[in-house]
């Protein structure tokens, strides 16, 4: 064999330039797009503080001149007899249990949220610290209801032998269901948004069932069981109350309280027809 068929030809060794060229653009290329999206992997993600608005200062109330609602909330017509609850599934529910749907001791209607529903306009006010707590024993909820704050903590306890499971079911609010053992610590829970007798109950004990009243002011109470309810420190001004019971619906009052103003508002519900 001769020598020269071993020398590479000129068009060979500019094909394999060629090809490496090409190779090492390609190696360059695809460094470039890793470190790319490497940077963009490695971007500092957006505090939550930078992307949650600030919560509004509350408005300032003088309390020189605060009023006061009060008032008594009755049945008219005669009351049914509370059913009494068969607890028998659970060796761990222990007394006496009754329906709390209607309440009536002697006319007077326990278990009514009273609230001021309109005529704040666009007054803000301060998430209370303190937790509201709902307890659990003799396998019912005590309170049957209760008024809380959009924000404001509530503190579940379980004081029974027995495993109960929470269940809100809301139509504005996020549901959730968690069991929680005897002697566990609390459950603390919040709502984020407004919503009148929100219900909630117990997916171990089917008669457990309970309302929460979730609003966005301070100014709320629930009837005892005298029917009584009282709500202090409202600023002077018009004002829409509103009475809200689980079976038998919705009752609204406009009142005008002035300063240091106190004013009784009663109410009464019917028996809810059949």
């Amino acid at each position: 064999m001769n020598d020269h068929e071993n020398i590479p030809k000129k068009g060979d060794i500019m094909n394999k330039r060629t090809k490496c060229g090409t190779t090492l653009a390609l190696a360059l290329c695809t460094l470039l797009v890793l470190a790319a999206c490497s940077k963009k992997e490695e971007a500092p993600a957006a505090s939550p503080a930078a992307s949650q608005p600030a919560a509004a200062p509350a408005t300032p109330i003088d309390p020189a001149t605060v009023a006061t609602i009060n008032g008594t909330v009755k049945f008219d017509g005669t009351a049914p007899k509370a059913a009494k609850i068969d607890m028998s599934q659970d060796p761990g529910c222990k007394g006496t249990n009754e329906a709390e749907n209607i309440v009536v001791s002697g006319g007077d209607l326990a278990n009514v949220f009273v609230y001021v529903k309109d005529g704040l306009g666009n007054r803000t006010f301060d998430t209370p610290k303190d937790p509201v707590v709902l307890d659990q024993k003799g396998c019912q909820y005590h309170p049957h209801v209760m008024g809380v704050m959009t924000g404001q903590t509530v503190q579940i306890k379980n004081d029974d032998p027995t495993t109960h499971n929470i269940h809100p079911t809301p139509k504005d609010n996020r549901e959730w269901n968690e069991s929680q053992p005897p002697s566990s610590p609390a459950i603390e829970k919040n709502f984020a948004r407004e919503e009148v007798m929100l219900p909630v109950k117990c997916n171990q004990h089917p008669w457990m069932k309970m309302y929460i009243s979730v609003v966005k002011n301070p100014f709320y109470a629930v009837t005892d069981k005298s029917g009584k309810y009282e709500i202090k420190g409202l600023p002077p001004g018009d004002y829409t109350v509103a009475f809200v019971q689980e079976k038998l619906g919705e009752q609204d009052q406009k009142v005008t309280v002035g300063p240091k103003e106190t004013k009784t508002i009663d109410q009464s519900f019917k028996a809810a027809a059949e």
